[in-house]
C-alpha cells in the first residue's frame, strides 16, 4: 500500500490528464471543450479519500440528502462550498468531509489535487483533493446532507462493464429535464455520473498512469 500511494503522489506532481480525461464521462450537454468560467462562480471542493479495507484500496462517495437544491439526490464525493474561515481548498474539502461523512481532519494526509471542474447547472468551481487515510474510517453521516455513504474498492472502477449509457434527470437552477449520460453503475444499483464522474475518470487514468496498480 505504501508503495502505491507513493507513485500515485509522484504522479500528482507532474502535468495533470485534465480536461481529456474528464470528458470521457462528461454528459452531453457539457459539450467537448473547455467552459468558460464566469466571475461569479462559487468556489467549492471535495474530498476523494482512499483508503485500504478487506486487502483492496477503496474510496467513499456519498448520496446526497434530497433537500431540493441542485445535487440533491446525487451521487457524489464528500465536499462543499469555500467558507471564510478556509484558507486553502485543501481545508474546505476536509471539513466538510468531516462535518458529512466524520472523516477525522487530523487523520487524512494529502497527496495532492485535481484538475478543477466547473459545473453550470449550479455554477461552482470545484477543486478536488485527494487523500489517504491508512485504515478505514469510522463513518458517521450528517442526516441532514447526507443519506447514506458509498464505499466502492478502486479495481472494481476500472471494470469496464460498470461504465455505462444511462439515462438521467438533469436537475438545474434552470429547471428539470432528461439525458443520456454516460455513468459509474456501481454495486449494481448506484449511478455515478456528471461532475463526480468526471473527476472520477481523471483520478483513475491518473492511477493508471502512475504504474501503482490496483
Amino acid at each position: 500500500m505504501n508503495d502505491f500511494i507513493e507513485r500515485l503522489k509522484n504522479r500528482l506532481n507532474e502535468p495533470l490528464p485534465g480536461l481529456a480525461a474528464q470528458l470521457e464521462m462528461a454528459p452531453p450537454a457539457r459539450g467537448g471543450g473547455p467552459l468558460s468560467v464566469p466571475p461569479d462562480a462559487r468556489h467549492s471542493a471535495v474530498l476523494a479519500l482512499l483508503y485500504p479495507h478487506q486487502d483492496r484500496m477503496h474510496t467513499v462517495f456519498m448520496k446526497r440528502a434530497d433537500d431540493g437544491h441542485v445535487h440533491s439526490g446525487q451521487i457524489s464525493f464528500p465536499g462543499g462550498k469555500v467558507e471564510e474561515e478556509d484558507n486553502t481548498y485543501e481545508e474546505t474539502a476536509l471539513r466538510e468531509a468531516e462535518e458529512e461523512l466524520g472523516i477525522p481532519v487530523e487523520k487524512v494526509h494529502i497527496l495532492g489535487k485535481l484538475t478543477e471542474l466547473y459545473i453550470p447547472p449550479s455554477n461552482f468551481l470545484v477543486y478536488p483533493v485527494l487523500g489517504f487515510m491508512p485504515h478505514r474510517p469510522d463513518f458517521i453521516i450528517d442526516p441532514k446532507e447526507v443519506a447514506y455513504e458509498i464505499e466502492v474498492d478502486l479495481p472494481s472502477l476500472s471494470q469496464g462493464s460498470i461504465r455505462q449509457v444511462r439515462e438521467i434527470e438533469q436537475r438545474t437552477r434552470w429547471g428539470h429535464y432528461k439525458t443520456q449520460a454516460p455513468s459509474y453503475l456501481v454495486h449494481e444499483q448506484h449511478l455515478i455520473w456528471g461532475a463526480t464522474a468526471m473527476m472520477l475518470s481523471e483520478l483513475l487514468v491518473i492511477i493508471g498512469e502512475s504504474d501503482a496498480g490496483l
